[in-house]
Parts: C-alpha cells; structure tokens; sequence
C-alpha cells in the first residue's frame, strides 16, 4: 500500500487516527535523535529520512534520482512498518535484537531491513528513537558502499 502523498503532512492526513497517532510519534522519536545531515522527506510512498544529494551526490543505486534513504516508516495494509537499511546485520543488529527484548515481550518480527507492527501499541517508539541515534550520514555512507561493492 504505497502512498501518493507528496508531503508527510499529507501522508499523515491520509491515515486512521490509530495509525497517524503512531506514525507521527515515530516520527517525533526519529527526528529527536537522528544525527544532523539526514533529511526528511517522501520517498517510495513512505516517511524517508535520507543522506541528501548534497552529501551523497550518487544517490541510491537503484534510482540515482533519489537520495540515499536510511529509515522509512510506513503504515501497510497489515502492519506498521519501520525499515533501517543498516540493522540487519553486524553490531547494530545484535544491539536493536537485545534491546528489543528489553523494550518488548512481544515477538520481534523482522526481515532484512523492515520490522513490523500489526498493533499500534506494541510499536517500541523510545527504542526507535535511540536505534535512529547510533549511526551519523558517514557512518551509513561506508556501509552501503562496502555492500554495493560485494
């Protein structure tokens, strides 16, 4: 369920009141504590906090067009949806899955990048925030060069 909304204001207008409620303080959580250099902005129909052109001229590989995007958050059909492009593998991972465990008792149902909510309130929006805090525009620039490489 990907949305057509050009602004996160319009995105936010555009959804239940359940679901705006959480989205928005994901949001407020992310922006709290993301290091300076990421931007806000709509890509792929979701909230996308990206390293902008003006740091990462290339751009995603997929689509140069595009900044390199980090976080998304996204309310789908069935589920609120959190994707961080660098917690799936290495430190930050063993880090987010035990804190998780901290944070929740629900189970942790994570893919590659996405983790998913099917309940609003069992969205951890404290550790989401703390999660957006570990790694600084550079530090996300060196992963995904590394992994374009392999």
């Amino acid at each position: 369920m990907q949305s057509k909304a050009k602004t996160v204001d319009e995105y936010l207008s555009t959804l239940p009141d359940d679901r705006a409620e959480i989205i928005a303080a994901l949001r407020n959580a992310i922006k709290k504590n993301l290091p300076k250099g990421f931007e806000e902005t709509m890509q792929y129909g979701m909230i996308t906090y990206v390293v902008p052109h003006s740091i990462y001229p290339a751009g995603y590989h997929t689509n140069p067009k595009d900044a390199l995007p980090f976080i998304s958050i996204a309310s789908q059909k069935n589920h609120i949806a959190v994707y961080h492009m660098a917690v799936y593998t290495g430190a930050l991972h063993e880090w987010f899955v035990r804190e998780y465990k901290r944070h929740s008792d629900k189970k942790l149902d994570m893919g590659k990048s996405c983790i998913r909510f099917k309940k609003p309130e069992d969205v951890p929006v404290k550790l989401f925030g703390e999660l957006a805090s570990k790694m600084k525009p550079e530090d996300w620039i060196k992963i995904y060069d590394k992994a374009k490489q392999h």
